[in-house]
């Protein structure tokens, strides 16, 4: 009476689609008509068909009911109509077998179960005992209930399990896409927000130069066609998963952008030899703090400054700007969010200008 292929009396249907594939298990009632077909009595026949009409109404609604609380009464209907037609039919013990095949999904309590297979096999052996039945009739039908009910057990359980499965593997893939849809946001705003800055910065320069000095006025509109068409690059690369040109290359990237505003960078110390991780962390964290200063802090000096040792890589960059931080911004968050996914610290002194202090443990190398 086990559902092959993975389906089960109740688990696998969709909410309301009618489970008639379950009704072929009635094909295990034929049992119940040996003894009237043998014996060729009326009262049999009678008694038979008001018995069948009854177990008809109980599994169907086991099959269609959605209530726990109405399956476990309906089981128990079963148990007891099994009970009252067993002295006139010995077919009847194959109800205690359905309601041992019924109960493991109904119920996902291994103990309330294991207790059913037995309450219904008390019921039948007390029956039989007092109808003194014949030991190999009922210990066959005691064997049956009990191995049926074990493997359906088993099936529900198994079934459970996969289900359980599936679902943390669609939440793993959402959270896996949550998490793609953040870092590609985090990056766009540092690429764009960076690029459309500096084309910003260079459109006015060269709309005050147009009528003093052409030459540069021209100069700076062909570097903001450049920047245009790299940022078109950096987006895609964005998506694609983002790989920066390096620390070098980003320190070079921000002297320009900071020499357009007018701010003056000072960096300290040449950058550390890095991971790959690590240093695409540390290059948008340049490049989005340099946006900062250009777009936030009406500083006139920038610094940076690099150290790696035994504790890890630290990175400062500190300008003499308006500072007074209040509430992050999406800039501050995602770099934030970038350091704390490498487990590192990141921390905003704002007091006096802005320093940002940001320190990666040195074990996230070995893991890039």
């Amino acid at each position: 009476m086990r559902s092959g292929q993975g389906k089960s009396l109740f688990g696998t249907r969709r909410p309301g689609k009618a489970r008639f594939f379950d009704f072929i298990w009635l094909i295990y009632s034929v049992f119940f008509f040996i003894q009237p077909i043998e014996e060729h009595s009326r009262t049999k026949w009678i008694a038979l068909a008001a018995a069948y009409l009854c177990f008809l109404a109980l599994y169907s609604g086991l099959i269609f009911s959605k209530s726990k609380r109405t399956q476990f009464l309906l089981l128990a209907g079963m148990a007891a109509l099994g009970a009252a037609y067993y002295p006139f039919n010995a077919g009847a013990a194959g109800m205690f077998i359905y309601v041992a095949a019924f109960v493991p999904f109904v119920s996902e309590s291994i103990a309330v179960c294991v207790t059913t297979f037995v309450a219904v096999s008390g019921i039948l052996m007390v029956e039989a005992w007092r109808l003194h039945a014949n030991p190999w009739n009922w210990g066959f039908n005691i064997f049956f209930t009990i191995a049926v009910g074990s493997g359906n057990l088993v099936a529900a359980q198994r079934m459970r399990a996969n289900k359980k499965l599936d679902l943390a593997h669609e939440q793993i893939a959402h959270l896996a896409k949550l998490a793609e849809r953040e870092r590609i946001a985090r990056d766009l705003h540092d690429v764009l927000g960076h690029t459309l800055s500096v084309v910003v910065l260079k459109s006015e320069l060269a709309g005050k130069l147009m009528d003093r000095d052409p030459g540069r006025a021209r100069h700076e509109i062909a570097e903001v066609e450049q920047i245009a068409r790299k940022a078109l690059t950096d987006v895609r690369e964005a998506i694609r998963g983002y790989r920066t040109e390096g620390l070098v290359a980003e320190i070079v990237r921000a002297q320009k952008t900071l020499d357009a505003a007018g701010v003056t960078l000072e960096c300290l110390a040449k950058p550390p030899q890095l991971a790959p991780a690590e240093e695409t962390v540390l290059s948008l964290i340049v490049r989005e703090a340099v946006t900062n200063i250009v777009r936030h802090a009406q500083a006139s000096r920038c610094r940076l400054e690099f150290a790696a040792n035994g504790t890890g890589t630290a990175l400062v960059v500190e300008d003499d700007g308006r500072g007074g931080i209040r509430e992050e911004g999406n800039g501050l968050r995602g770099m934030r969010e970038r350091v704390e996914s490498m487990g590192g610290q990141f921390r905003i002194d704002s007091a006096q200008g802005t320093r940002l202090l940001i320190e990666i443990p040195p074990q996230t190398a070995s893991q890039s």
